[in-house]
């Protein structure tokens, strides 16, 4: 199976932040702990080791404890089971990402974040034998919105699932999927495969009574035999060691104060988050809102419900559960709870990541290795033929469809549909006149400049027509292009944000995960074309 790459600096798809981050830039140094290479990671066990505070092993346990109820309902592989055990071992330690409960695992990045979070654990075994490392797929079952989840794309048509939520997803009834099921059926066909793809749905989906439990079902189903392990922080136990920080958030607003003051440092670029004064949910199954300070009195947004200072801290100690972390909050409960590492994600994730290094600083809490997940374009090798007969690169793929057109337009042209030398020759014409206009009369210095704009645009015009009609000569080539860069860019957009998995899974079955877990580089930061 071969495979090519473009650097993510040159592949126009990540922000000016993420290819800073990828250069090691010296000014976004502060923002971050150590740098994602193999050799950092020595230091960063040794710290952790010493920072994960767990006093007679009781975080490990409570860890393996919460995973093995969690995984009571399911067939779990040896490989999972082993790594759950040897967290229990002061020496092991964990790889992280995190994802959303999309429905289906929803686009295809799903799959390449958590190949990269298996393959990164393999890499370190080999580097430093003397530790374990566990994969953990940190399932975002807290969230609530529900509208960025309830569908999946395949060969462009999107499937949604309606109804309403309110509440945490991963609590979310899975009742009325059946019916979802009968429609997407007819699209996928009656092959092998599909057979295969409608099954795992089935299993999941169906014979599953929350999100939650489905998706769990679906990440084991996929990775189970490379160990994957599946966590859900939506648990009471798991909780209870993080009240340190949610009393403090409550009495005290730290991250507000930390990450309001970093975002004030980094004016050169977009804010990804911006944190609230409490950076707290409260949850029901049918609720999870804002908790708000009002003259000393703890709001939850949008309801009734108050709590005076004694109260909610009281509500903290009996039911920690009804307490969630927001995406500011998140990570440092996610790094209170496991011995990680690193936390490996999007373009994204890793820009509001960086936001957070002084709030982690405040709670004392090591800040992880931030590493930006594989990114994979997959084309047939019908497609790579069909790039190769149109003398096209990848990287004249990868640019936007209007570069494109206009970039081969210009390569199939028997002449230059480039006026710059022509502009270049009025540029020093006018400079000349100016000058001339300047020594003489001083009246005709805006009549030279008018003249010079006015010339200029008549030969930018004439550029635009004449490419135009080169257009219109090279049709039928132009769209084979145009047709070749939208099957592999759907909505001129990153095919891994658009196509669910169940679409290549179609054509390449049980070889598809293997391929790319044998294919996928994680510490090497390219954008990897993986012809299938």
């Amino acid at each position: 199976m071969p495979t090519d790459c473009i650097s993510y600096q040159t592949s126009g798809y990540f922000s000016k932040l993420i290819q800073d981050y990828i250069n090691q830039k010296p000014e976004l140094q502060s923002l971050y702990h150590r740098f994602p290479t193999l050799e950092n990671f020595e230091e960063q066990i040794l710290e952790k080791k010493i920072n994960f505070n767990d006093d007679e092993n009781s975080k490990r346990k409570t860890l393996v404890s919460v995973l093995k109820n969690q995984y009571a309902e399911l067939t779990i592989s040896n490989e999972t089971l082993s790594n759950i055990e040897l967290l229990n071992q002061p020496n092991t330690f964990t790889v992280t990402t995190g994802h959303q409960l999309n429905l289906f695992s929803g686009p295809l990045y799903f799959l390449y974040k958590i190949i990269s979070t298996i393959n990164l654990t393999t890499e370190l075994k080999k580097k430093y034998p003397n530790y374990n490392f566990v994969p953990i797929y940190w399932m975002a079952t807290e969230d609530h919105d529900f509208e960025e989840i309830n569908y999946f794309s395949f060969k462009g048509k999107k499937f949604h699932w309606n109804r309403e939520s309110t509440g945490p997803v991963g609590r979310l009834s899975t009742e009325g999927l059946a019916d979802f099921l009968e429609i997407y059926a007819l699209e996928i066909g009656s092959s092998t495969n599909a057979k295969i793809i409608k099954k795992l749905f089935e299993d999941s989906y169906i014979k599953h009574n929350n999100l939650a439990d489905a998706t769990r079902y679906l990440a084991n189903a996929l990775f189970g035999s490379q160990g994957l392990v599946i966590l859900d922080g939506d648990h009471q136990d798991l909780k209870r060691n993080f009240i340190p920080y949610i009393k403090d958030e409550l009495l005290h607003q730290t991250s507000f104060k930390a990450v309001t003051d970093t975002i004030e440092k980094i004016t050169d670029y977009p804010i990804q988050v911006n944190p609230r004064e409490i950076n707290l949910f409260y949850i029901e199954d049918d609720l999870r809102e804002r908790i708000i300070l009002e003259n000393g009195i703890y709001k939850v947004n949008h309801t009734k419900i108050e709590f005076t200072e004694s109260e909610i801290l009281a509500l903290l100690e009996s039911n920690p559960e009804k307490f969630s972390p927001n995406v500011i909050m998140r990570p440092l409960y996610q790094e209170v709870i496991l011995p990680n590492l690193c936390y490996i994600g999007g373009g994204g994730e890793i820009a509001y990541w960086l936001e957070l290094k002084s709030f982690f600083d405040a709670a004392k809490m090591t800040f992880p290795i931030l590493l930006l997940r594989n990114s994979v374009l997959l084309a047939t090798e019908k497609q790579n033929k069909k790039a190769d007969k149109l003398n096209l690169t990848w990287s004249d793929l990868f640019s936007t469809q209007a570069s494109l057109v206009n970039n081969i337009t210009q390569k199939l042209s028997d002449f230059p549909i480039d006026f710059s030398e022509q502009k270049e020759v009025l540029r020093k014409q006018f400079e000349t006149l100016l000058e001339l206009a300047n020594h003489t009369d001083k009246s005709f210095l805006g009549a030279v400049k008018a003249q010079e704009v006015k010339q200029t645009k008549g030969l930018e015009n004439l550029e635009k027509r004449l490419l135009i009609a080169q257009k219109r000569k090279f049709h039928d080539e132009l769209q084979r292009i145009i047709d070749l860069q939208n099957d592999l860019f759907p909505n001129e957009s990153l095919q891994e944000r658009q196509a669910n998995f169940s679409e290549f899974y179609l054509e390449n079955g049980e070889h598809l995960i293997p391929q790319l877990i044998s294919q996928l580089k994680p510490l090497e930061q390219n954008f990897n074309i993986i012809i299938l």
